[in-house]
């Protein structure tokens, strides 16, 4: 009773503030301007697309202004090349087979990215999503040039907050070095059998909770693999046995936050309120959900999700009872599934001992 009473209080305590706001103001910022530009343009359908290149801005969070800039501009690479095979995707009409098979490949190669390069938020996840969520968009809405472009000018400008901020800052000494060639630089924390497993890892949980979506249509195969990603992204390349409690709360964290923010969407949406005020709302949402991601990551999963449901509908309207009931739906199937992968693969990359070893 003890033990449960000590998760209980770990799950909803809020780890102390550590500047936290700042760096959610600078990620709030680089979705912020990019975001009034294209509602002053008429095109509040068009803000995902801006939304998933802001996401560059959450990458290097307590790292120097060099190491952030290099990791925010690979994460750019990831979150671009997602988001063009998305749109290809949608505009040649993606059945729910061809999404389950185009991101189980692309999660190994950008989970082998993600671990070569040391990205910090870990793992895919982003890209992940990106792909899915973008490839289940009405097809025509936008071609992948145009896609390509409102994520990218709202990546680069990321990277040039950051840019700024190291220049108002006086923090010019760890900018010293930095050149276009270090996006491609590994960090090597792990070795290549440990990331391969790591990245066999989110395939085979992508492809399950995929092939379970498959039974219910293409967007609940989208939801269900993105799910799936995330406990992982709570286990490190090595697959280490006490990486599994982690797991499972990252797992529970997401099916509590999620179902919140559920509640909140619903409430949002019951209005029919116009996209103007809706985009308005996701770009506010940002914030909080920045800051507290690494404080609670279940508190701002209570953002997150509106944030994410709310630019779909701005594209993609839809029914809110059945997008509430069937995101919660897809949110259980992908974690069970993303935490029963990692339990069973928990030994993958690790280095066999001899016979005459202990345990």
């Amino acid at each position: 009773m003890t033990s449960v009473l000590v998760q209980l209080r770990q799950l909803l305590s809020i780890a102390p503030s550590d500047n936290d706001h700042i760096h959610a103001a600078r990620v709030a910022i680089g979705l912020v301007v990019p975001g009034v530009v294209i509602l002053a343009a008429g095109r509040p359908d068009l803000l995902i697309y801006a939304v998933f290149g802001s996401f560059v801005g959450m990458y290097g969070r307590a790292e120097s202004p060099a190491r952030r800039i290099r990791h925010q501009t690979q994460a750019a690479l990831i979150l671009g090349a997602a988001a063009c095979i998305g749109v290809e995707l949608s505009n040649h009409g993606v059945t729910v087979p061809t999404l389950v098979i185009t991101e189980t490949l692309f999660a190994v190669v950008a989970s082998m990215a993600a671990d070569s390069w040391g990205l910090r938020p870990e793992g895919p996840f982003f890209g992940i999503f990106a792909l899915g969520a973008i490839a289940t968009l009405p097809s025509g809405r936008i071609s992948p040039w145009g896609a390509a472009a409102i994520g990218g000018a709202t990546a680069l400008f990321c990277i040039v907050v950051s840019i700024v901020i190291a220049i108002r800052t006086r923090d010019l000494r760890s900018l010293r070095g930095l050149r276009v060639t270090s996006a491609f630089r590994g960090v090597r924390q792990h070795t290549p059998t440990a990331t391969m497993a790591h990245a066999l890892r989110y395939a085979l949980a992508i492809s399950i909770a995929g092939s379970c979506g498959l039974l219910l249509g293409v967007d609940h195969a989208n939801w269900a693999m993105a799910a799936a990603a995330v406990p992982l992204a709570a286990a490190d390349a090595r697959g280490q046995d006490s990486s599994i409690r982690g797991v499972v709360e990252r797992g529970t964290h997401r099916v509590l936050g999620t179902f919140v923010g559920l509640l909140i969407t619903g409430a949002l949406l019951a209005p029919k309120s116009g996209p103007v005020f809706l985009a308005v709302v996701v770009i506010v949402l940002l914030f909080p959900t920045e800051l507290f991601m690494i404080r609670h990551y279940g508190l701002a999963l209570g953002f997150f999700t509106p944030l994410i449901l709310l630019m779909t509908e701005l594209t993609a309207p839809t029914d809110p009872l059945t997008l509430v009931r069937d995101r919660a739906v897809d949110t259980l199937i992908g974690v069970v599934v993303g935490i029963g992968v990692a339990v069973v693969s928990r030994r993958w990359g690790r280095p066999r001992t001899s016979g005459h070893e202990t345990a």
